[in-house]
């Protein structure tokens, strides 16, 4: 039966590996796992791993697996596997213990390794948390037949797998002496120290077998006790190979000397073939049974999915140099990037929270309140903080996979109290300024207020004047305008005009402050700044100082460029030669000078200092109060100062090269072009906001209005009441775009793919879309600017979801306009009642009103003029709610498509709350392939990884001595014994011990593995040229593309994705 399930598993692989080349295959295999499924489940023994061949054929066990699951369910199964040398008596006590039928007799008989199925009883299942009981029966240790072989290291392979595999491992040694199995003794320990870094934890028992006097418990102890210091001197042992300080097998694995070693009779009284049975061991295997179950109970088992994950992941770090390090628990990384996305859940709940208190809090201290407690915060997010905390609570301790959560549960709900901590405090700083913002203003808000009544007192009197003379309306408009023009000249006369900017005038004048004029002049024709943050290299921008000891050191930099024009191969030679920070083999041979280049670490240092200078200017804008106080040109100093100093510090660090003038000319171009619109555009809202001309002149038409109505002769409450509900529209119209800010934000996160969960699934929308467009600019960008990138690929997104689901955003925004107008509507009502049982009068109804509206609308807080003779509560109750409804109407109407809405009026767009939500991370990059770490927090404690790394020539890493790019990848460079040259440095750091490279390799946790994504290696073929003349550098020579990566296609690359990330 066994040589027939064999030649079952070998047709069924030989067929898979050729249906994809033979798709007209008519034979139909697919059937084959089925029928072994059936025997196992019949009580058939399947061969789990080939002794012969010490294989573990994948394809064909997990196939079984799958048939296996299709018949039963994804059942509960308690892995009881043995582990022992070859005949002392493995099999045969399976055999007995559960009536097995496992291959006995003397020598090697069980060959690799094989799994049987025993079902347990339905008594039994209401004690036991599981279905069946996998036995796992092995080939022998310190087999003969492998002599001359590399017998420890196929033994240190068997016993890690076995180990592994079973939720128990009964450890089998042949008499009481176990000097025999000294060496052995140190696999197994050595395994279950492995099994326990990688958080599986299985536990064990020693069986003694073929002991004469199991009754002499004196001799049974002392036994015990040499077991005992035999374990912990194979610990010792093991540790050392484990680089760890453990000195106790307990402190391995949960183990009890007194009740986990067992004794056994010998099977036979007396000389076979003719000795009877010894009853003895009968009892003892009945015993051992026992006590397997008793610790069973406790066990919960595991899925046969998982048991399937399992042996792929345990078989696939086994084939791999560095086994133990690069095993990968596939169903622990499936958890927690589960755990991930709830993480980002929580995370959104916390933050979409804290929009809406902020709306609330500004909207109070617009409306005139002068303090915000963070106690005022907490209470408001409390409720949130108390969801979100029952949400988790219930995930870690109900979720099917709650034993592997547990290990996370600590850190993640300290991620999550620190999270929220932070957001109390940013939202507290940013309402402080707000606070601080309104004091600031309120002089021109008092200065409005006067203007305001000013104009309604002056419109009401030439109303009332012009009131009988039965002028027409063009005479009436040119009186209006005519007074209109004094008024405003009257109230303004003390007040200068404010001017529009020139901002490229005042950045020029502070760069001719420390630069030559021409060389500015020739940097602003030349605009090689409009792409400095893209450059592939800074060849241009470099000069050596052994070279610059030529020239004075206050020479122009022009001056050294011309000189090096003829000698520039000379330098990239020179410059090199100093170097040469690229890989190269200890083994390899040097190349000549005249072969060599820049370094490609010299530009990636160039490029962060580049990126970090914009970072820096983008805060100094943030914290700029040109919104509120208006452009100064000292905002300018400020930027280029910071420029300056940042070069000359990063310049400090280097020994062996200067950066050009033209660099700091170029890189202050730069920044200042980012900001420059931004200034623009907060210093044109300052001006509107702040010049009472331009103010005033938008008040025109209000006031034209109120003009006209006294003029027909309109109550006080008629004209009044249309001026509150024209105040009250600008306020709720600003209102409903914050509003719809958040909701869209919210309903993006649910309807886009790439938005739906965390940032590495966001990650790997973005890869997909880089594969598809094919844009080698756009993957440079992501490779050496990922920030930026993912920035940019959220407002794309969301710009296509503008495009996509514009009459659905259009609804949305309606609906809540017609529901921020029912909520103004409710408050004049309760205004009304709560005034009229006060018998007030119209001020006395603005207070309350604006009261009830403080968290929902910014409001003036005081009205502009006196409402004090309104007595008719129920009459401006009814031209209020008719006036409302009617503007209601028309503001809805005055939308009636997507482009009528203006998102750029949010206080925070949809893209902005989506970007703060996923950018808010950790975004070091490994200073070897740039891959991101994944770390979901900012200066986040411990290193910084990623589960896969790349080619180190995307980073242009070069072979010293060569041209040639790198096609190493981190993982695998960091298991071999080569070495690579840091910092620019003559001295080599050997890969093994990377960390010693310097402070950006220290932080980094780079894990020994085969472990690669095809993505990456795709990518390298599809781009090569552009890569090679991106970084003037070839995939030649040492660094030659190997032909298996030229297999994968860019299908390939997208699956991979898919199946990794």
């Amino acid at each position: 039966m066994t040589a027939a399930q064999v030649e079952l598993e070998r047709i069924y692989e030989s067929c898979s590996s050729v249906r994809k080349n033979k798709k007209d295959l008519k034979f139909n295999f697919s059937s084959l796992p089925s029928l072994a499924a059936k025997m196992m489940i019949s009580g058939f023994p399947l061969e789990l791993m080939d002794g012969d061949a010490a294989h573990v054929p994948l394809i064909w066990v997990t196939a079984v697996l799958d048939a296996l699951i299709q018949k039963l369910g994804d059942k509960r199964v308690y892995v009881l596997s043995v582990l022992g040398i070859q005949s002392s008596g493995k099999s045969t006590m399976l055999n007995a213990m559960f009536g097995l039928q496992f291959a006995v007799s003397a020598g090697r008989c069980t060959r690799g390794a094989f799994m049987q199925l025993v079902r347990v009883s339905e008594e039994m299942k209401a004690q036991l948390r599981f279905d069946y009981i996998l036995v796992v029966d092995t080939e022998g240790l310190r087999a003969l037949e492998l002599a001359g072989r590399s017998t420890r290291n196929h033994d240190n392979e068997m016993a890690t797998f076995v180990v592994g595999l079973g939720n128990m491992t009964l450890i089998n040694i042949f008499g009481e002496n176990s000097a025999e199995m000294q060496d052995i003794l140190q696999i197994v320990v050595q395994a279950f120290m492995r099994m326990k870094k990688i958080r599986l934890n299985p536990s064990c028992m020693f069986v003694h077998q073929n002991v004469s006097d199991i009754t002499a418990g004196e001799k049974n102890m002392e036994g015990r006790r040499r077991l005992q210091e035999k374990l912990d001197e194979m610990t010792k042992l093991a540790a050392k190979e484990e680089d760890c300080d453990t000195e106790f097998f307990s402190n391995v694995i949960a183990f009890d000397v007194q009740n986990d070693v067992k004794y056994f009779s010998q099977l036979w009284e007396g000389s076979p073939p003719m000795a009877p049975p010894n009853p003895d061991y009968s009892r003892n295997i009945q015993e051992l049974k026992d006590t397997i179950l008793s610790k069973a109970l406790n066990s919960n088992g595991i899925k046969l999915s998982q048991f399937r994950m399992r042996i792929n992941d345990l078989w696939n770090a086994l084939l791999n140099e560095n086994f133990v390090f690069s095993f990968k628990n596939t169903l622990e990384i499936a958890v927690y990037r589960k755990l991930e996305t709830m993480y980002s859940d929580w995370t959104w709940s916390l933050r979409s929270a804290m929009l809406s208190v902020e709306d609330k809090f500004y909207n109070r201290i617009a409306n005139g309140n002068s303090k915000v407690q963070e106690n005022d915060l907490l209470d408001d997010m409390r409720m949130t903080k108390e969801q979100v905390e029952k949400s988790m609570m219930s995930y870690f301790e109900e979720d099917k996979d709650k034993d592997i959560l547990c290990q996370w549960r600590g850190r993640f709900e300290t991620r999550i109290k620190d999270l929220h901590d932070d957001l109390v405090k940013g939202t507290k700083r940013k309402l402080d300024e707000a606070i601080e913002q309104k004091k600031a203003k309120e002089q021109l808000d008092q200065r409005r207020t006067e203007y305001e009544n000013k104009l309604f007192s002056k419109s009401k009197e030439l109303a009332l004047r012009l009131k009988n003379t039965g002028i027409d309306e063009h005479m009436l408009t040119e009186e209006f305008d005519t007074m209109w023009s004094k008024w405003v000249t009257e109230m303004t006369k003390d007040t200068p005009p404010l001017t529009d900017i020139n901002f490229w005038e005042d950045v020029t004048r502070f760069l001719f402050e420390n630069h030559e004029l021409t060389l500015v002049n020739e940097c602003l024709k030349q605009k090689d700044y409009e792409l400095i943050d893209r450059r592939s290299d800074y060849c241009n921008y470099i000069i050596l100082k052994k070279h610059l000891e030529r020239f004075d050191e206050t020479a122009s930099s022009a001056e050294a460029t011309e000189s090096l024009k003829k000698t520039k191969s000379w330098i990239c030679c020179q410059f090199g030669q100093k170097m040469m920070s690229g890989i190269e083999y200890l083994t390899g041979t040097q190349k000549p000078p005249e072969n060599m280049d820049l370094n490609a670490e010299i530009h990636y240092s160039i490029r962060n200092l580049i990126h970090k200078i914009i970072q820096e200017t983008e805060m100094i804008m943030k914290k700029s109060p040109v919104g509120t106080r208006g452009y100064n040109e000292s905002f300018v100093q400020e930027i280029t100062d910071c420029v300056k100093k940042s070069v000359q510090k990063h310049q400090s660090g280097s020994r062996i090269y200067k950066l050009k003038k033209e660099f700091t000319i170029d890189l202050s171009l730069y920044v200042c072009e980012i900001v420059r619109p931004i200034f623009t555009e907060l210093h044109k809202e300052f001006r509107e906001a702040t010049d009472p001309r331009l103010y005033l002149e938008k008040q025109k038409t209000q006031y034209w209005n109120i003009f006209k109505k006294y003029y027909k002769g309109a109550t006080t409450t008629t004209v009044l009441s249309e001026f509150i509900c024209s105040k009250l529209e600008s306020s709720i119209l600003q209102a409903v775009y914050n509003e719809t800010a958040i909701g869209l934000a919210a309903q993006m996160r649910s309807d886009i793919q790439a938005l739906r969960e965390n940032r590495p699934n966001l990650e790997k929308h973005i890869l997909r879309s880089l594969a598809e467009k094919e844009d080698f600019g756009q993957y440079i960008q992501y490779i050496h600017n990922p920030r930026e990138h993912f920035k940019q690929f959220i407002k794309n997104e969301v710009d296509r979801y503008y495009t996509d689901q514009n009459k659905q955003i259009l609804n949305i925004f309606k609906g809540n306009v017609k529901q921020k107008g029912q909520t103004v509507s409710n408050a004049v009502k309760a205004a009304t009642v709560e005034v009229k049982c006060q018998n007030g009068d119209g001020s006395m109804w603005f207070r309350c009103f604006t009261k009830t509206l403080r968290d929902e609308l910014q409001l003036t807080g005081n009205s502009c003029v006196d409402l004090s003779e309104i007595k008719d509560i129920d009459f401006l109750d009814n031209l209020l709610s008719d006036s409302l409804e009617e503007r209601m109407t028309n503001l809805q109407n005055g939308f009636q498509t997507f482009n009528d809405i203006k998102m750029e009026k949010c206080r925070k767009r949809p893209d902005e709350i989506l970007i703060e939500h996923f950018c808010q991370c950790c975004w070091v990059q490994c200073p070897f392939c740039k891959a991101i770490c994944t770390n979901t927090m900012e200066d986040h404690p411990g290193d910084h990884s990623v589960p896969f790394h790349r080619n180190i020539g995307l980073n242009g890493w070069f072979y010293r001595g060569t041209t040639n790019l790198s096609i190493n990848i981190c993982t695998t460079a960091v298991g071999s014994d080569k070495s690579f040259y840091p910092n620019s440095s003559d001295d080599s750091v050997p890969w093994k011990e990377y960390r010693k490279g310097g402070h950006k390799y220290a932080n980094w946790s780079i894990t020994p593995d085969n472990s690669e994504l095809p993505y990456w290696k795709w990518f390298v073929c599809r781009f090569q040229k552009d890569l090679e003349t991106y970084y003037t550098k070839t995939f030649q020579g040492c660094g030659e593309i190997p032909d298996e990566w030229r297999q994968y296609t860019k299908q390939d690359a997208l699956e991979s994705l898919d199946k990794y990330m």
